[in-house]
């Protein structure tokens, strides 16, 4: 039996533009191709994955998230399913993903659990991967389960990611502001957005297009985190996502003089970003509206997924 164990910050995404059509409009057929142009965080809060392997008679997969057994987790098996299909042998793999954020509420939850199911399995199998290969295993079943479109990438980075061209990683493009791991997000969550009603609503992806590669040439005119966190905050508001309570969040957090606030895509929620100097008043003024539960606080990860040792 072999064990291998990983984790991925959670990414906080706060701008985007869906890029999964040729400029005929057609679908683009192949997974590595289809991604998103966008901006956000990773954070020091994430998912940590552990794997155990023996050999069997016949491939299985079995999943837990959280110490609960998860018939579903198709994205996961995806990445394991690909995987297995290297290996020489077959095996019994059993994941255990350690979930430190709210799932489905705009955290990449599903990302960053393919990510690290990437990254643990391969080694626990021997099968030698580039980092690169494996996240663009990670990001095809992302794509192919429609869980999201181009996370992957930035999660492998972390900081304050800007993703200038889509697709997997080592076909996308992507940058960031220069930012040190004190900066801390507190999010203020009520709850989940599906991924798929956004994803598949006509009106709402032109929508989120247009106004998407709007928000990424304002930023980078001028890439600075203020700048970044306002260009984000309007795009939530042009695109049509921002709501009354959301938009309550944003102003008790300016007046919390956090650098800004912008809306968690795709999710009910708001992060701000602040100082860890600030972040206590930033939370304290989300308590306002919401229940203590409900807040997240977390500082930025600059590193990006990683194999534990």
């Amino acid at each position: 039996m072999k064990e291998a164990e990983a984790f991925s910050p959670a990414g906080i995404s706060s701008f985007f533009e869906i890029c999964d059509t040729a400029e005929n409009g057609n679908p683009i057929s192949d997974l590595e191709k289809v991604g998103a142009r966008g901006g956000g965080f990773g954070i020091q809060k994430g998912v940590t994955t552990h794997i155990h392997v023996s050999e069997a008679k016949s491939n299985s997969i079995q999943v837990f998230i959280n110490n609960k057994i998860s018939p579903e987790a198709k994205t996961t098996k995806t990445v394991a399913r690909t995987l297995l299909d290297k290996a020489s042998r077959k095996y019994h793999i059993l994941i255990k993903h350690k979930v430190e954020v709210p799932i489905g509420a705009g955290f990449g939850s599903s990302a960053a659990g393919a990510l690290t199911t990437a990254l643990a399995l391969s080694k626990a199998l021997d099968l030698h991967l580039t980092y690169n290969q494996l996240g663009r295993i990670a990001h095809a079943a992302e794509v192919k389960c429609k869980t999201g479109l181009g996370t992957v990438g930035p999660l492998m980075l972390g900081g304050c990611i800007l993703t200038v061209e889509p697709g997997a990683p080592g076909i996308a493009v992507i940058d960031r502001i220069p930012i040190t791991e004190d900066y801390v997000i507190v999010v203020g969550i009520y709850g989940p957005i599906p991924t798929v009603d956004v994803l598949s609503s006509s009106e709402k992806r032109a929508a989120v297009n247009k106004w998407g590669r709007k928000t990424l040439e304002k930023i980078l005119a001028e890439p600075s985190l203020e700048n970044f966190m306002k260009c984000c905050y309007s795009f939530a508001v042009q695109a049509g996502f921002m709501t009354e309570k959301l938009q309550k969040l944003v102003s008790l957090a300016e007046q919390s003089d956090a650098i800004g606030a912008a809306q968690n895509m795709v999710g009910d929620a708001v992060h701000a970003l602040t100082t860890s100097d600030n972040a206590e008043r930033v939370a304290q003024a989300f308590k306002r509206v919401l229940p203590s539960e409900n807040i997240l606080v977390a500082n930025l990860d600059v590193h990006g997924a990683r194999l534990l040792s």
